[in-house]
């Protein structure tokens, strides 16, 4: 009995060494596609690859058994395969993930006459990926494309994560990855097929927020204010103990706001805190604190982050976030001139006055007192 087909779109290294592993493992035969021609050619020679653990052990693993497709230059083919295909999954980025959508409507008319269910989920850093894939792709197909998307095609949203560092190796397939990964799909209508290690629930949200308020928001305190001590790397940061107290007093507003949104239970959230602050001090992932820094406009943006929960609290609890403010404070900071969101920002700065920059950027009021507590401490941070 032959397998059943998964795509993958994004053969880097969060595609092999986490979605692509997973698929795999669960019985899967994984083609993958993009664009990266040396990716695609070193796929197809070897079929296989290694996956290592960040760990002590350094547990290495072989994913045998996968090919490659080349996005645009085999498009006839993939739109085939696309049409075979049991799940489609991808890893491409934010900005990229709307490009995908020409391609997988071409596939979708390819099976428009079978009653074949098909899942696609993206496996993006950010929220509702698969609802903004599937409103591409639905405006693209015609009538009987639409009624079997409309039955028979699901779009779950997802949430992942997995830190993967900065690497090189001999095997350019080689991908080396933390040994914690989450993969929390929401169930829709439909049946989601099994995959190893992926979790379903009925709500998503908690599990977004839980990511995003923890990891996302822990891992930029950690950037900005390391790169204001001239830190280069995250596990030196984390180790610095001023940082370090910074970042736990941060997870303890967004933990204390996720608790009372989501009853959470203190023990469990605070011990999801403990694993998180260890992950950053794994040394045996090597991240800069400038490229998790980088883009502090978008990491500022008041559905991120910091402003996002900063707000929510305010409103929760009727109280300002000191932590949160000084975490604003720190990412107004970020003067990397290898980055140039950041350089956009400083030039805002000087341009227009912190004032203006805080107010356009995070899209908090002056007068109230969030905006203070930023501006405050903005002037104090050293």
């Amino acid at each position: 009995m032959s397998k059943k087909i998964a795509v993958h779109f994004g053969a880097g290294n969060i595609g092999r060494g986490f979605i692509g592993w997973l698929l795999v493992q669960s019985g899967y035969q994984v083609v993958f596609a993009d664009v990266n021609d040396e990716l695609v050619n070193e796929i197809n020679d070897k079929g296989r690859y290694q996956v290592i653990l960040a760990n002590e052990e350094q547990d290495t693993f072989w994913v045998e058994g996968v090919r490659a497709l080349h996005s645009s230059k085999e498009e006839e083919a993939l739109v085939a395969t696309i049409g075979q295909a049991s799940i489609i999954t991808t890893a491409v980025g934010p900005t990229v993930l709307p490009l995908l959508a020409g391609a997988l409507a071409k596939g979708i008319e390819e099976r428009a006459s079978s009653n074949q269910p098909l899942t696609i989920i993206a496996c993006e850093n950010m929220i509702g990926g698969s609802s903004i894939l599937q409103e591409a792709i639905m405006p693209l197909l015609s009538v009987q494309a639409k009624s079997y998307a409309e039955s028979y095609v699901t779009f779950p949203n997802a949430a992942v994560d997995r830190i993967v560092p900065n690497q090189s190796h001999q095997d350019k397939l080689t991908v080396m990855v933390e040994p914690f990964c989450e993969w929390v799909v929401e169930t829709p209508g439909a049946q989601l097929p099994h995959i190893e290690g992926m979790l379903t629930v009925s709500d998503l949200t908690p599990y977004i927020e839980r990511k995003l308020f923890t990891v996302n928001t822990g891992h930029a305190v950690t950037a900005y204010l390391g790169y204001m001590k001239e830190i280069s790397s995250i596990e030196d940061a984390i180790h610095n103990e001023r940082i370090l107290f910074a970042v736990r007093s941060a997870l303890e507003e967004t933990g204390a706001l996720l608790e009372k949104k989501f009853d959470f239970s203190h023990e469990e959230h605070q011990s999801y805190i403990d694993k998180i602050i260890e992950r950053f001090k794994n040394p045996f992932i090597s991240d800069y604190v400038t490229r998790v820094g980088r883009s502090p406009i978008r990491k500022i943006g008041e559905n991120d982050r910091f402003v996002q929960p900063a707000r929510q609290f305010v409103e929760a609890f009727n109280e300002t976030p000191k932590a949160l403010s000084h975490a604003i404070a720190a990412a107004l900071k970020f003067n990397d001139p290898e980055d140039e969101e950041a350089r956009q920002l400083q030039a805002a700065i000087l341009r227009d006055g912190l004032d203006q920059a805080i107010e356009d950027y995070t899209g908090i009021k002056p007068y109230t007192m969030l905006f203070q507590r930023i501006k405050d401490s903005y002037y104090s941070l050293v």
